[in-house]
């Protein structure tokens, strides 16, 4: 795989355990959740006009894609309140490549090397390792876990083949920002009331500004990387975010790390590797 796709997508992995932390540090990680759904679509808004739109065939992959990144960020706030971090992020973003590479022959047509195979495998492993370390869990926080993990490896289908079809990944990955906040909120305003929402989001509004711009640059680096290399390739090194996860969680949250935090970090490190040499 191209050095510069790798750097990208790594760079992208960063921001995605940027915007992860702000919402597990959020007093209301269900508004939260939706204040980075805005806040991307906020950040998406001014480029849109110097961009083409995308083609008409990618516009029901839009439409669709929408739809599960609300299931996603909903899924996301409840598994994060039933379980831990150390064991709901490695489970959600561990399990979503192995799926992908397991059916991406299927879906995509996408044959993967003994190579490329040999990394995903290995990332995924690293992540899944982080688990071990978890002191805190319950059944349902792994069912939410798993079932987002599902709803990961959906839209990242729908997205990679939307983004493909669309002309311009850029384009296609800041028009599908604009929809899912519509929904988060529309659905937290129906649950909780107008004025509970619009308290919350004159408070916090800078998170959402600040992490959305991060998940939507994170999301378009990967969807770009779509266009130049294998889904389950990309899928899986955008899990390498669990070792920034892991440096936030010990230099900003002050978490103790055991063993099992860095044996992880040397797997998904030699998965990168593998990835680079495939």
């Amino acid at each position: 795989m191209p050095l510069d796709v790798i750097l990208l997508v790594l760079f992208g992995a960063l921001l995605h355990a940027t915007w992860n932390a702000i919402v597990k540090a959020g007093s209301d990680k269900s508004l939260d959740a939706a204040l980075i759904s805005a806040g991307g679509a906020v950040s998406a808004l001014p480029f849109l006009a110097f961009l083409p739109l995308p083609q008409n065939a990618a516009w029901p992959f839009i439409g669709a894609s929408a739809i599960l990144q609300f299931v996603y960020f909903q899924l996301v706030a409840a598994a994060y309140r039933a379980g831990d971090i150390g064991l709901v992020y490695p489970l959600m973003r561990g399990c979503a490549p192995l799926l992908i590479a397991a059916t991406s022959g299927v879906v995509l047509r996408e044959d993967l090397s003994g190579a490329a195979l040999a990394g995903v495998m290995t990332i995924s492993a690293g992540v899944l390792t982080l688990a071990l370390e978890a002191r805190r869990g319950s059944d349902r926080a792994v069912v939410l876990s798993i079932a987002n993990a599902f709803v990961i490896a959906c839209y990242t289908y729908v997205d990679g083949i939307g983004a493909r079809l669309s002309g311009n990944a850029v384009s296609y990955t800041l028009w599908m920002s604009l929809l899912p906040p519509v929904l988060l909120f529309g659905w937290a305003a129906s649950r909780r009331g107008s004025q509970a929402v619009l308290r919350h989001v004159r408070r916090n509004w800078w998170r959402g500004l600040i992490g959305g711009a991060g998940s939507i640059a994170s999301y378009g680096l990967a969807l770009w990387a779509m266009t130049k290399a294998p889904v389950a390739t990309i899928a899986a090194l955008r899990e390498t975010a669990i070792v920034f996860a892991l440096v936030i969680s010990v230099a900003v949250f002050k978490e103790k790390a055991g063993a099992w935090r860095y044996v992880a970090g040397v797997v998904i490190a030699a998965g990168v590797l593998v990835l680079r040499l495939a």
